[in-house]
């Protein structure tokens, strides 16, 4: 079974446990498929340029990074730095890994949202000159012919949208999008153990999620940056993925770890009927 590890870009995160982790597996013959975030790498990049980030949370709730022209520009330079540097890390430890943005091979594609709903001040309002995309489709043969041939494919935004213009789009849902179209497993790591019911309590972590009760608790106990990363297992099993784990990224070999007991780990079951 193929696994696919979100590797996150937040600066709490620490990619090494993971490379390290994902060697071995691959060592082992393990077919495995990364995505990666950046978020830390953009901001610092928009701060060294004097480019004030924008953030708006939509309708549902949901807050994520507003990308105008200048900020694509940025956000291009700075996941392809990240891209790179994972990269070159994983083959330091031997992995054969080749490293893509969605506009390579058109991994991943999709329409391009020019306007976004934002929610401000309370009110429902349209903001225009945004440069991201809604995924639609996934390259899957070109996955699947390197992991075929040996390799490990590293993989982050931009995405291609189908006026042939690089756009941003959410890591977690583009890890989603490709653990979906290769049936794989998805494993989410974070800077938390995952789901907690209390938000603030470590001591309330989920374990398991496998009926739709249990994925109603789930969606009701995410808040904050865990809304992405849950909307992003429930497209990722929507899409066919057979099974979707949120695990701490800084925990000793965090993947297998994960694939063990580890984690929050949501069935394909928590989604029948809904």
């Amino acid at each position: 079974m193929t696994v696919v590890v979100k590797i996150g870009g937040a600066k709490a995160v620490d990619p090494a446990g993971a490379v390290g982790d994902i060697a071995d597996l691959v060592g082992n013959g393990e077919p495995v498929g990364v995505v990666h975030g950046g978020s830390t790498a953009v901001d610092d990049l928009l701060d060294r340029l004097d480019i004030e980030p924008t953030y708006v949370e939509t309708p549902n709730g949901v807050v994520g990074r507003f990308t105008d022209e200048a900020t694509m520009e940025a956000f291009t330079m700075a996941m392809g730095r990240v891209n790179t540097d994972l990269v070159a890390a994983f083959r330091e430890v031997g992995v054969d890994a080749v490293g893509l943005s969605g506009v390579d091979g058109g991994l991943i594609t999709g329409p391009r949202k020019s306007a976004v709903r934002v929610l401000e001040d309370g009110k429902k309002k349209i903001k225009r000159g945004d440069h991201s995309g809604k995924i639609e489709s996934v390259n899957a043969e070109l996955l699947e012919a390197l992991l075929e041939d040996g390799y490990t494919p590293v993989a982050g935004p931009p995405m291609l949208a189908d006026d042939g213009v690089p756009v941003n789009t959410d890591a977690d849902r583009a890890a989603a999008a490709v653990a979906g179209a290769l049936g794989a497993t998805l494993v989410i790591l974070t800077d938390v153990a995952g789901v907690y019911a209390d938000p603030d309590d470590p001591e309330t972590l989920i374990e398991s999620v496998t009926t739709p009760a249990e994925y109603d608790a789930l969606t009701d106990a995410a808040e904050g940056f865990m809304t992405k990363k849950v909307m992003a297992a429930t497209e990722a099993l929507e899409r066919g993925a057979s099974e979707v784990i949120v695990a701490e990224a800084n925990a000793d070999a965090p993947v297998t770890a994960a694939l063990g007991e580890s984690g929050t780990h949501i069935h394909q079951s928590a989604l029948e009927n809904i």
